[in-house]
């Protein structure tokens, strides 16, 4: 599992979707795109691409497609809409790059693909300030949860995650 992390341009989010299909199958990777705020750190993400994983190796997957599945488990949710709030959409975006050849896919290439698309704008770090506000507001983590727990927050998203399994 590897990610990008860096400021992308989308102009069109349906073709930047697609581009980003393409770049996985032709290497035999997953490739997923998250806007940076709904991420609390890098095991966020890589807990929901093993979540994900063992659902999909069950037969329990909501998604047929894998990186969506992923992004149903990064976001705590069964409902593709509302986990589709923590992707991407059109404009300017600090974000997170999920490229993971759990297959023997080629991830290299993927990201050598991926870092010369013309979305990039900047690469720079993503998962080093996390905003809380949304953070909090996404994952419905209240101010007494948070005084009642000497928890970093991103653990308490990691539990968001964990919990998704659970309530199935």
């Amino acid at each position: 599992m590897a990610l990008l992390e860096g400021r992308l341009e989308i102009d069109d989010i349906d073709a930047f979707v697609a581009t980003l299909g393409e770049i996985g199958a032709r290497h035999g990777v997953t490739v997923q795109a998250f806007d940076s705020r709904y991420v609390a750190d890098r095991r966020h993400i890589a807990r929901a691409v093993e979540f994900a994983d063992r659902a999909i190796e069950r037969g329990e997957n909501v998604a047929r497609d894998r990186a969506v599945e992923i992004l149903l488990y990064a976001a705590g949710r069964r409902q593709i809409d509302r986990a589709l709030e923590m992707g991407v959409g059109e404009g300017e975006y600090r974000a997170v790059v999920l490229v993971d050849g759990a297959h023997d896919g080629d991830e290299a290439a993927a990201i050598a693909e991926l870092k010369a698309l013309g979305a990039f704008v900047e690469r720079d770090s993503t998962l080093e300030t996390q905003d809380a506000e949304t953070l909090c507001g996404f994952f419905d983590i209240t101010d007494a949860e948070r005084a009642a727990t000497d928890a970093p927050l991103s653990a308490l998203v990691h539990e968001r995650v964990a919990l998704l399994e659970v309530e199935k």
